[in-house]
């Protein structure tokens, strides 16, 4: 956060200023306990929690203003509308750090392993500012924001969207030089209605450019690509073919991890990702199209996401233990992510030599297009040879599973019963929990692997 006195952010977000002056020094807070020496506490109006309840506890952990919609007892601005007013804000810090780089990334799945692959290539380079969690909407770009000093030289933000118009809006507030739209997919179809109005949506970050941006443009869809018309500046294509300016070629998996060579404008080189699963590489080829447009020579690039460990929670996050593997990829899915993750599954499966378990909850959010999808995604987990299809409270995917399947079908009604069936993994076999935020399958991910070490404690205990 540059410095500024309360009054003069009472000024810029159109508020009255309740209280003396002071010098606010330090970025802005959703939560009371986070809040630092210097920062502003934001006092957002929930469903069930009141921000303005907890404004007492921000000052105590160093807040010195609280942006609120009503008078409270300490230092506070009153506006019309708090996540407004954080956004006014954060564009006026934004328009005061001139030097820095805003790099925008947006896209239907990738962006969280995007924005951290990139953040480790930009770190080395200077100081990075980069969302943490999932902040990619109204409340998350301005936070991200705010967290800028005049010494950050990069400030990466991402953006999420629900409705037609979210990502413009954002745009208009990060400003961004270098605008990413990674791929265009049917996540959250049943919000948007059509995959063309999530397209329509994504391109608002391209359409945002002023000509002196650069536009990076994944090709792994029909959509994406076609964005390029929208810009007149410099378009960058990231992806796999030999017309894409910054691809990767030569690849292959290595105990579940993608090797290739990167090729961009400047030269080739090597990379060894540390992340699992061939889609990866779309991510990874994302952020050197950005590193690559800021001026960052191939070979750091590619030293960089060699070395790069991306900490998202619950995003193909590999479990490996005694004689067991877990994939715990439930943060989310999509068809488009489901069918990556199967496909990781399959492959670290074949190279241990045991028996695949995918326990898949719901895809949520497809709309009329449910149905079908969950059916391909039993029919996918079929024809890649997957042993155990156990379906956690989400039976759309049994129409997909034809009565000459190889595949092992367990129905479960809950993560208890599905708890149960996991009694039934041996060593040497790999596990996948993977469904849409609101099933929480992370939980059944933690309960087996308590169970598997039960049961090796057990085993342990009867042989000694």
């Amino acid at each position: 956060m540059i410095p500024l006195h309360a009054s003069e952010i009472a000024r810029i977000v159109g508020g009255t200023l309740h209280g003396t002056d002071c010098e606010v020094t330090a970025p802005a807070y959703l939560s009371s306990s986070q809040c630092a020496p210097g920062s502003i506490f934001l006092a957002i109006k929930g469903e069930k929690v009141d921000g303005h309840d907890f404004a007492a506890d921000a000052f105590t952990h160093g807040a010195v203003l609280v942006l609120a919609s009503r008078v409270i007892d300490q230092r506070c601005i009153v506006v019309e509308d708090v996540t407004t007013a954080i956004g006014a804000l954060a564009a006026y810090v934004r328009s005061q750090l001139s030097e820095m780089a805003v790099v925008g990334i947006t896209g239907s799945q990738g962006k969280t392993t995007t924005k951290e692959l990139l953040s480790a290539i930009l770190s080395a380079h200077g100081s990075t500012v980069s969302p943490k969690g999932n902040n990619n909407n109204e409340l998350g770009v301005p936070i991200t924001l705010l967290q800028c000093t005049s010494e950050t030289r990069y400030c990466i933000v991402e953006m999420g969207a629900r409705h037609r118009g979210d990502i413009a809006t954002l745009a208009a507030i990060a400003r961004p030089q270098v605008g990413v739209v990674l791929k265009v997919a049917a996540a959250h179809i049943g919000e948007f209605g059509s995959i063309e109005t999530i397209a329509e949506t994504k391109s608002e970050m391209i359409s945002s450019l002023d000509e002196s941006g650069i536009a990076i443009l994944g090709e792994y869809d029909a959509f994406t690509p076609a964005m390029a018309s929208l810009h007149k500046g410099t378009v960058i294509h990231f992806g796999e073919s030999s017309t894409a300016q910054v691809r990767a070629t030569d690849i292959e998996l290595r105990e579940g991890r993608p090797h290739f060579d990167l090729v961009t404008p400047e030269g080739r080189t090597t990379v060894a990702l540390r992340q699992y699963g061939l889609h990866q590489i779309s991510n990874a080829l994302a952020a050197a199209a950005v590193a690559h447009a800021l001026g960052i020579s191939t070979d750091h690039i590619a030293a960089s996401l060699s070395t790069a460990e991306v900490h998202a929670r619950w995003r193909m996050e590999v479990r490996e233990l005694d004689d067991l593997v877990i994939i715990n990829d439930a943060y989310n899915a999509s068809p488009d992510s489901m069918a990556a993750a199967l496909r990781t599954l399959a492959h670290l499966t074949q190279e241990r030599g045991g028996e695949s378990w995918a326990f898949l909850g719901n895809m949520r959010e497809l709309g009329e297009s449910s149905d079908r999808a969950h059916a391909d995604i039993a029919t996918l987990a079929a024809d890649l040879g997957i042993d155990h299809l156990v379906t956690v409270g989400a039976d759309l995917y049994l129409s997909g599973v034809t009565k000459d399947s190889q595949l092992s079908l367990h129905q479960c009604g809950s993560k208890a019963e599905a708890l149960e069936v996991a009694g039934n993994i041996n060593r040497g076999d790999v596990v996948l929990c993977k469904a849409s935020r609101s099933d929480a399958l992370e939980e059944l991910a933690e309960s087996i692997e308590k169970k598997w070490q039960a049961k090796l404690d057990k085993e342990e205990g009867e042989s000694s």
